[in-house]
């Protein structure tokens, strides 16, 4: 669940100070913003390899803290664009910083898609396979008694799914 703004300020206040009019106030925002990076990332890292091992249900219980990471990093990110000429003037260390932060966040955010991705697509076809089993037991494969095909059920039975797959 993503926080709202109210939380998103409670939590993190250096995304919600107004205009950033010193070099303290840059370089708090610009560590806020990375130690979220630092957060969602380990989070992100820990769903990957979840995920990879097979402990879907883990990887799932990980979800309402990583939208609160997500909900903070967006709000971080939104700010900072807002603020990038402030920022750049104050504290141009910690924005260099964070740029190669953020340029090591991609390619891990990149796997941790792919890899999500690949277990959906694992799973539809896994569920998309026990659907045509299942229907293929209903339909006639010949012909019944006159020439023709005999008649299908009315209604067909439900797919049991073992969830601990």
């Amino acid at each position: 669940m993503s926080l709202d703004t109210k939380q998103l300020a409670e939590i993190a206040p250096e995304f919600f100070s107004g205009a950033i009019a010193d070099r303290k106030a840059a370089e708090a925002t610009c560590n806020r913003l990375e130690a979220a990076m630092g957060d969602l990332l380990a989070v992100i890292e820990r769903e990957t390899e979840l995920v990879r091992l097979g402990k879907l249900d883990a990887a799932g219980d990980l979800q309402p803290e990583k939208a609160k990471l997500v909900s903070i990093y967006m709000r971080g990110m939104t700010f900072v664009r807002d603020q990038t000429t402030s920022l750049g003037n104050l504290a141009p260390e910690a924005v260099d910083r964070l740029k190669r932060r953020h340029a090591e966040f991609q390619p891990v955010l990149r796997i941790n898609l792919a890899v999500l991705a690949t277990a959906r697509e694992v799973a539809d076809n896994l569920l998309r396979k026990v659907a045509q089993g299942a229907a293929s037991t209903r339909a006639p494969s010949t012909y019944g008694p006159g020439g023709s095909a005999p008649r299908s059920p009315a209604l067909a039975d439900g797919i049991a799914v073992n969830r601990a797959l």
